[in-house]
């Protein structure tokens, strides 16, 4: 990927909240070798056609989590498998995901998933729900060796049933839940258990217990969910050097670094620190989410990731618990809506809005057409009115 990113490209990655990878910057004549070397590596689909629908998140501490009721990782691999296999999966739209939860601390739960599955205790049933189902009130109960099989029938009705929705909660706005799953040629438990939901309110950075005895993971934000080549490199060397050689990427924009030997936890949270990732929580980069702004959509009407970086110099560490520069509308950086959203207007000054229970989109709007500057000086002031 560094290799690729370098050669073909402008050296800029950018993780995104389902933590995929994206590289900015491809040549247009650089687009056939650079596919052909992501595939050399391994991270192509098993069928060419099925690429758009490998939509399956699962917790990044999956395996490691000393919370967990179940591993997820067999399992996703089989999930994986089926949408690729299943000729008419290919038909989801690309948006189409599937969340997995083994019931870690680590996890992001808020993502609007059209099909959930969620560990209970015991480890071997999953409980599960649909898009708009809360994760305390699930639809039913099936035992861990059925869950492929429940997923392949709820996606076969799904595609049924679906029409001109291409998503799980456009169907379910007509449809309720309870008579989709009337249609489902499946048996499962309809009685469930409430399930907890670990309320994570921004990235959970830094060290973590590691199910493993002597092992901690270390969970370090990329300012703006941007890296360049030679941090992601720098990481992987000390993946291999201090670790197992393994990074996972997170839905906080960010990347987990697993093994890391308790005794060596300060030093390497240094060196993540001294190549330029965030491992403070309470710093200004690390509660501010960006989408790739003019500079790298069409859509977008400001430089967002610029701006962002000026945001940051109004900011201290007891500022706003989230904001999110958006672009646009469309809020392509945020799986979720922020406590504090500044959404850009033509011209490349910003109309802020804040979240409250009640409110649709993004919330209240307190101010419009801002500078970056005013907006900052309006959020490190608190807001009041």
């Amino acid at each position: 990927m560094v290799a690729a990113s370098r050669a073909h490209a402008s050296g800029v990655l950018e993780l995104t909240n389902r933590s995929n990878l994206q590289i900015r910057g491809v040549r247009e004549e650089c687009q056939g070798a650079l596919i052909q070397q992501l595939l050399d590596a391994g991270l192509g689909p098993r069928h060419a056609n099925a690429d758009d629908v490998r939509n399956v998140l699962i917790s990044p501490a999956a395996g490691r989590d000393p919370a967990a009721y179940l591993d997820t990782r067999p399992l996703a691999e089989q999930l994986l498998a089926l949408l690729q296999d299943v000729p008419e999966f290919r038909d989801l739209s690309p948006k189409f995901a599937i969340q997995l939860d083994g019931g870690e601390a680590l996890a992001m739960l808020d993502h609007p998933h059209d099909v959930w599955l969620s560990a209970v205790p015991g480890g071997n049933k999953l409980a599960f729900g649909l898009a708009g189902c809360p994760r305390g009130d699930a639809l039913g109960v099936v035992e861990a060796d059925q869950a492929v099989p429940l997923v392949e029938a709820l996606l076969h009705l799904f595609l049924e049933l679906a029409g001109e929705h291409s998503r799980m909660r456009q169907l379910l706005a007509e449809l309720p839940a309870q008579a989709f799953l009337a249609r489902l040629p499946f048996d499962f438990q309809p009685a469930t258990p409430s399930i907890a939901s670990p309320a994570l309110e921004g990235a959970p950075l830094g060290a973590h217990a590691q199910a493993q005895p002597g092992r901690v993971m270390l969970l370090a934000g990329a300012p703006l969910g941007r890296l360049h080549a030679e941090q992601l490199q720098a990481l992987a060397d000390l993946a291999d050097a201090e670790g197992s050689g393994e990074l996972r990427l997170t839905p906080w924009q960010g990347v987990l670094l697993p093994d890391v030997a308790t005794d060596r936890q300060s030093i390497l949270m240094q060196a993540m620190s001294d190549i330029g990732l965030l491992l403070d929580a309470r710093a200004p980069l690390a509660r501010m989410l960006a989408c790739s702004g003019a500079t790298g959509c069409a859509k977008a009407a400001a430089d967002t990731k610029a701006d962002a970086l000026r945001l940051a110099t109004h900011l201290g560490p007891h500022g706003p618990a989230q904001v999110h520069l958006c672009g646009c509308p469309r809020s392509c950086a945020a799986a979720h809506v922020s406590p504090y959203t500044l959404l850009a207007q033509p011209g490349g000054h910003y109309d802020l809005y804040r979240r409250e229970q009640g409110q649709a989109g993004f919330g209240r709007l307190l101010a419009t057409s801002l500078d970056i500057d005013q907006a900052g000086e309006q959020l490190a002031a608190g807001n009041s009115e």
